[in-house]
């Protein structure tokens, strides 16, 4: 999951909160500093780890809860409410006003422009847009090659010129092609540190290209860097938005995310992996719910949709909440599940599953150990994995037979199943889910009020 140990340290919290019975200044003291100690072990600025922790203690001992919320309901909300304001508030949309939409990517070396260039492109195209990325970075060698080898990975053209050393003149060469296009995306070249070179090169390339957004990309493990280089950029290159990338969950990404909203500068987009399918847009409201384990309904069926039908993605968004899947729909989909990304990621989205406490065993299984799954699965009847149940130990010993594999991997694999399907019908109990939408204010993403 993204910022995964600042998740972690979070729902912990929560998990504290919700097991007492009367909230009082002690608890509200606990609370807030085991929020700020989570702030900034996830490398945000100690005075706004500060800032934010101070406002939820003025809040939770100030203000009465509404007649729906009882105090422990209310003191999550504000919790919730506070952190969505702290790290942005309000979603940074692209709006594509015209066609070609030209959007400039900027930033220093190594921060992942290129890659956030097919991010980027991908992220369009699912949408039904035309597409071109243009290779305007003259410094880098591989810049060249590796623009052109994501562009050819997901089907896009690519417009550069190898040998070119004036990344105008590329621009120009190919400009009176762009009308072809609705979005034409420009990687721009970097620099060790934002120098009168640098500037003096993107503000060339803006006049070129006239752009209708230029973003600044930034790796979200660079902590609290991140304040004075969005500002720097904002300043000399009249940034439009940011891109954060490189928050999975070993980043201390909180610095990044922090300082950007503390700029102003509008976070647009988060690479949440090294895939090219982790990419999302940022929606800050949807972010903290899943930092908090309450989930995000909305991102989960969006990656279902991409993976498969939206009739299919649909039923297994259903049977997933509900907790009624079987081993047949768990063969049926394995595929499907993979393409949507990693499993610990898919359970971010899930309301409530954080709060679960699932061992990360269980969310953790690599590719290689579905593969085997899917050999045992296709080794039992139909009737088998309609109803696990009914799997004895002579069944146990006939699929692990008939797929080649011990026995052990047999019983694993049902105990992994019914394991699931345990958390899963305890997550999804309609009481439980009221209680997470009344303790969220009504606002819980993705589900109806």
């Amino acid at each position: 999951m993204v910022l995964d140990k600042l998740g972690e340290q979070l729902r912990d919290t929560i998990r504290k909160l919700v097991r007492v019975s009367l909230i009082d200044k002690k608890l509200v003291d606990e609370l807030v500093l085991d929020i700020k100690k989570a702030l900034i072990s996830a490398d945000v600025n100690v005075e706004l780890a500060g800032k934010v922790a101070e406002q939820i203690r003025k809040r939770a001992l100030a203000e009465k809860p509404a007649k729906v919320l009882t105090a422990r309901e209310h003191t999550v909300n504000i919790v919730y409410e506070e952190l969505t304001k702290f790290l942005g508030a309000e979603e940074g949309k692209i709006e594509l006003k015209q066609k070609p939409a030209k959007i400039l990517l900027v930033g220093l070396f190594g921060s992942g422009k290129t890659t956030t260039a097919g991010k980027l492109a991908k992220h369009f195209k699912k949408s039904g847009l035309k597409v071109v990325v243009v290779q305007t970075d003259t410094w880098r060698p591989a810049a060249y090659e590796q623009l052109s080898q994501l562009a050819e990975k997901i089907h896009i053209p690519f417009y550069g010129v190898k040998e070119e050393k004036d990344p105008v003149k590329i621009i120009k060469k190919f400009e009176p092609d762009f009308a072809r296009f609705d979005v034409v995306i420009f990687d721009s070249a970097g620099r060790d540190a934002l120098n009168k070179e640098l500037i003096e090169e993107i503000k060339k390339v803006r006049d070129a290209i006239n752009p209708d957004e230029s973003l600044l990309v930034i790796s979200g493990d660079i902590g609290q860097g991140a304040q004075k280089q969005a500002l720097a950029f904002k300043e000399a290159c009249k940034i439009t938005g940011v891109i954060v990338t490189k928050l999975d969950g070993t980043a201390k990404g909180g610095g990044a995310l922090s300082a950007c909203s503390a700029t102003n500068a509008k976070i647009k987009f988060i690479g949440v992996g090294e895939h090219i399918e982790d990419f999302e847009e940022y929606k800050p409201k949807n972010f903290v719910s899943r930092l908090l384990g309450m989930g995000d309904l909305d991102a989960l069926l969006k990656k279902a949709e991409e993976a498969i039908n939206k009739e299919d993605a649909e039923k297994i968004g259903k049977k997933l909440v509900k907790g009624e899947f079987d081993l047949q729909d768990l063969f049926e989909q394995m595929e499907a599940m993979k393409k949507m990304g990693p499993l610990s990621q898919i359970a971010s989205m899930i309301p409530g599953l954080g709060m679960a406490k699932i061992p990360k065993e269980l969310l953790g299984a690599q590719e290689e150990k579905l593969k085997y799954w899917r050999f045992l699965m296709q080794s039992m009847t139909k009737d088998e994995k309609a109803n696990p149940d009914i799997i004895s130990q002579s069944r146990i010993t006939r699929i692990a037979k008939g797929a080649g594999r011990p026995e052990s991997e047999v019983r694993e694999l049902l105990k992994q199943y019914f394991q699931m399907k345990k958390v899963m019908k305890t997550v999804a109990n309609p009481k439980q889910m009221q209680k997470l939408q009344k303790m969220m204010g009504g606002k819980l993403p993705g589900l109806p009020m």
